[in-house]
């Protein structure tokens, strides 16, 4: 059909000028594009809204990844102090509106992870948050809904401290010698001494630990066996009670008690003591509870003697060159244990700030010399030699120095306890 005469036709203009406008409507593109937006604006509204789509999951994933991360952390931290990683867990995702169980959320925790570098790692644990998302304009591409899941494994602070030697050039400022043995179950030795020794092992005598960190070095470390590794010129460990001082003493009493075996248990109560305290062998002596203050008298407990009190703080304290010390002879009984709560909560013994450094005190009861709470004698020369590591004890030693003879075994089940922390509890993400 010729389309110059229907044009002509229609519109009745002259053969030249129907020519040039057929001409001009045959070259005219204009409408092409139009007519290819209109096709395309679906596709270029879909592709818009599926980037959204996208974008929210790719903000999902980001916001899970936080939650497993916090997760990890929180159930490593729980676990280094004894508690249950997977409730923690749990709880933390919750928190954060991620609920196991509920609107689709799953919370998995495992100890050891099930995959990845730290799967033979026994004290490593894997959170998995996941979240499956319901489609929207993405259902054009499919029905199932699309699965977004965050991971992240944490490992717990290697433990917490039971022995700290707070002298910083002390060489060494822990010393394990003869054939002694130095058990500790589930916690850590540190020295902040920069000495090398920092920490000394000698001869046929061993440690055992979860971990030895010093700020220093070592000497005998093929003498040292921790689960988690021998570490040297680590930061000092901070002095956990430095804070702590306990209330003022009241009016002493200058005389001294003499404990002789009589066949019965003597009983001595709380308050503020010049005289020296003597528990001879075979006799017994019960503290009743409270804070006892020696100012400059010692505390002496024969061999084959028994002291005992239960929420009893000993404070040796001074002045000038006269400072309270104590000394506990090898197969005494020793039975104390700290308050609960108070200005000395958790501290069975602790020893005046001001006293000189390396003043002695000498705790060697040996297997059956038993401390429940902190030990905290920050300028004594302390050597101890006891603990018999129960899965219910708790003994934790600060000191200037320390030297360790005999058999010690100490144990950190501290929670009812309350003593401070001694080392960093904080996990770290490692996956």
């Amino acid at each position: 059909m010729d389309l110059r005469r229907i044009f002509s036709r229609s519109f009745g203009a002259p053969s030249s000028a129907k020519d040039h406008l057929l001409e001009r409507f045959i070259r005219d593109e204009q409408g092409s594009y139009v007519l290819i937006s209109a096709l395309l604006m679906p596709v270029l509204v879909g592709t818009a809204g599926l980037g959204t789509e996208v974008g929210w999951w790719y903000y999902k994933h980001k916001n899970m990844q936080s939650v497993a991360d916090s997760g990890a952390v929180s159930a490593a931290t729980a676990a280094s102090a004894g508690g249950d990683p997977r409730s923690e867990a749990k709880a933390v995702a919750a928190n954060y509106g991620y609920t196991d169980g509920a609107n689709d959320v799953t919370v998995t925790v495992n100890q050891p992870p099930k995959t990845g570098s730290q799967a033979s790692n026994a004290q490593a644990i894997e959170v998995i948050v996941s979240q499956p998302q319901r489609r929207l304009l993405s259902a054009l591409f499919g029905s199932d809904r699309v699965p977004i899941t965050a991971r992240s494994v944490a490992l717990p602070n290697s433990g917490t401290g039971c022995v700290l030697a707070l002298n910083t050039s002390a060489s060494p400022a822990v010393n394990v010698s003869g054939g002694n043995q130095l058990n500790l179950i589930k916690c850590n030795l540190y020295s902040n001494s920069s000495a090398s020794p920092s920490l000394n092992v000698a001869g046929s005598a061993s440690v055992a630990a979860n971990q030895v960190g010093v700020v220093g070095d070592v000497s005998g470390a093929s003498s040292i066996t921790a689960t988690n590794g021998v570490k040297t010129h680590i930061t000092p460990v901070a002095d956990p009670y430095a804070d702590v001082t306990p209330p003022t003493r009241p009016s002493c009493s200058n005389a001294k008690i003499t404990v002789n075996a009589n066949g019965k248990t003597n009983s001595l109560d709380p308050g503020c003591y010049m005289g020296s305290i003597t528990v001879n062998a075979g006799a017994v002596l019960n503290l009743n509870p409270g804070i006892y203050y020696l100012d400059g008298a010692s505390l002496s407990v024969a061999g084959n003697a028994t002291i005992t009190g239960s929420g009893v703080t000993l404070v040796f304290t001074g002045s000038g060159s006269d400072w309270g010390t104590a000394s506990i002879g090898s197969n005494a009984t020793v039975d104390l244990t700290g308050p609960t709560s108070g200005p000395t909560k958790g501290i069975v013994m602790y020893g005046d700030r001001n006293m000189p450094a390396g003043t002695n005190f000498n705790l060697t009861g040996g297997a059956t010399q038993n401390f429940g709470g902190a030990i905290y004698l920050p300028k004594a020369n302390l050597s101890f030699s006891g603990g018999n590591g129960t899965s219910t004890s708790c003994t934790k030693i600060i000191a200037d120095t320390l030297t360790f003879s005999g058999t010690s075994n100490l144990q950190v089940n501290c929670t009812a306890l309350g003593t401070a922390t001694i080392g960093s509890q904080t996990a770290q993400l490692v996956e």
